[in-house]
């Protein structure tokens, strides 16, 4: 019985961090952030997650063409109660309107880490080798 309740509250998460993650990704688009440092990035918002309470959500995000994504978090955090309030239309059916963290989203560095190790030639030797012995048998 837990575990059907447990799913049920981890699906809420997802969900209302899914409806952020459109709802933030609107205001961006829409430019209305006045910081000249904003104006002029794409910046994409990979995830959201939410608290337990729904009163907290950190946005993982991603800043195209940039290799130093922090100046560009450090400036959404420091707007971040005029975002909130710019959430507050799109989130009305909310209970509480979440306080909204910026991160920066480290999870394509990680990907393209891991794909730099697979196509390593150490790893390819052994990729080989499993291959051959798999023809063999």
């Amino acid at each position: 019985m837990a575990r059907s309740s447990h799913s049920a509250h981890s699906q809420r998460l997802l969900s209302v961090g899914e409806k952020v993650r459109h709802a933030l990704t609107e205001v961006l688009q829409r430019g209305e952030i006045r910081d000249p440092l904003l104006e002029k990035a794409v910046i994409t918002v990979t995830e959201v997650r939410m608290a337990n309470d729904l009163k907290l959500a950190t946005a993982y995000v991603t800043v195209l063409g940039q290799d130093d994504a922090e100046p560009y978090v450090k400036a959404l955090n420091d707007h971040a109660r005029f975002i909130r309030g710019r959430l507050t239309p799109a989130l009305r059916q909310m209970k509480y309107m979440p306080e909204v963290r910026f991160r920066i989203d480290t999870s394509f560095d990680n990907y393209a880490r891991i794909d730099a190790l697979l196509k390593s030639p150490e790893v390819a030797r052994d990729l080989g080798d499993d291959d051959d012995d798999g023809e063999r048998n």
